[in-house]
Parts: C-alpha cells; structure tokens; sequence
C-alpha cells in the first residue's frame, strides 16, 4: 500500500481528499505529524505554494528518528494542496490571499506572517467589495494546485510533480448553505443553480477544482504503479 501524507491540518480538505482518491491508499496528515514546523505560504502563485508546503515537509522528514515506523507503507508520498477563488471583477483577488482575505488592507494592518482569517470575515469582506458588481459581472473561479513529492528523495533531489484543477462559476449576493468550508457558501459552479455549500458532497466531489486535480494526481500515481 501507498501512504499519502496529506500537508495540512484542514479536516474539510482532508475529507474532501479521501472521499476523491478513494479507499486504496494510507492517508497520514499533519495531526500524525504535530512537531512538523509551519509552511508559509509566500509564494505568488497556488502552484508555487503547494509545492514549497510539499518540499518544506519532505525536508523536515529526512531528520525524523524512526521514520519508517511513522509511516506505515512502503511508498510514501507528500501531497500539498493550496487553493482559493479568483474573481474577475477584483483583478484575479483574493487569489493567492483567498485564505487570509479579511486580513489584507485590514485597520491596523496585519502582518504577513498573519494566520487564516475565519471563513466569515473573508466571505462577508467579498461581499463588500462586490455590492455594487451586477449579477453579469460576477464571474469567478476556484483554482486548485496539488503537489507531490516522495518522502525519500531520488538520488538525492526532492523533485515532484504539480496538477491543477479549475471550476468556473459565479459569486451570488448572498450567502446559501450550510455545506462545504471557505467561499462555498457564495459560489455557484456554471452549471449548477445552487451554491457549493448547497450541493451533495458526492457532486461537489465529481465537478470541484479540488476534484480535478486529485483525478490528475491519481492518473499520474496510477503511471508509477502506486
């Protein structure tokens, strides 16, 4: 068996991620791991953050007495994930920041190294900013970008492998449903007539951005035989 170590201690993208990939690999995340140092994600893209919160992890790992006790399989691989909305209307924001959103711009300006700021603030912050964008204008997408990288480096090199994933959509004006984590309560997929909060996980999980670049990662373990 493959353990996945999953580099987060978000228990809604952990679930999200296991329901996609399925019941064939070891999942491990970061509460299997709590002395692991923190990630900062300084990156300016979700590719470029997903695959520095990969690598940093893997790096630590090295230095871990009994390693190969701690994970329970003979192939194990770090997956990172970072992810957020791009609206149109805002120039591509809150992108990169989507998980810190409130924080920016913020009265008394908050630091960079700020933690995540409750999915709240960031949903009721886009709103302000959107209140006078017509319906038409509200264009927007969730992008995702999941990193791999094997724990014990290949001849040394910590070399790994990035995929992404896009769902188109639209911001509505108000808040719907009680489902899903982050922007979900705001953002209803092209397709769809009703927000990510709103849908059954197991349809969320077949058209997300998450969901598209977990599928890409899970051709790509398939092509190792993993």
């Amino acid at each position: 068996m493959t353990a996945l170590i999953l580099a987060t201690h978000n228990r809604h993208k952990v679930t999200e991620i296991t329901a996609i990939l399925g019941a064939r690999y070891r999942f491990l995340t970061l509460q299997d791991f709590p002395e692991a140092p923190a990630s900062s994600e300084d990156q300016s893209t979700f590719a470029g953050n997903a695959m520095k919160k990969a690598r940093d992890l893997a790096r630590w790992m090295q230095g871990v007495p009994g390693l190969d006790y701690r994970i329970p399989a003979p192939n194990a691989l770090i997956v990172a994930d970072d992810s957020g909305l791009e609206v149109d209307a805002l120039k591509g924001a809150p992108g990169v920041h989507s998980a810190r959103f409130a924080a920016i711009d913020a009265k008394p300006p908050q630091p960079a190294s700020v933690g995540n700021t409750p999915d709240s603030a960031n949903n009721d912050k886009l709103l302000r900013l959107l209140k006078d964008v017509p319906p038409n204008q509200r264009k927007g997408r969730f992008r995702c970008a999941i990193a791999s990288i094997r724990v014990k480096p290949v001849q040394g090199i910590l070399a790994g492998q990035t995929f992404e994933g896009i769902c188109e959509g639209r911001i509505q004006s108000a808040a719907s449903g009680k489902g899903g984590f982050g922007y979900d309560p705001l953002f209803i997929p092209d397709g769809q007539t009703v927000s990510f909060a709103q849908l059954p996980s197991d349809v969320k999980n077949r058209v997300s951005h998450r969901a598209q670049a977990l599928q890409k990662l899970k051709r790509y373990l398939d092509t190792l035989g993993l």
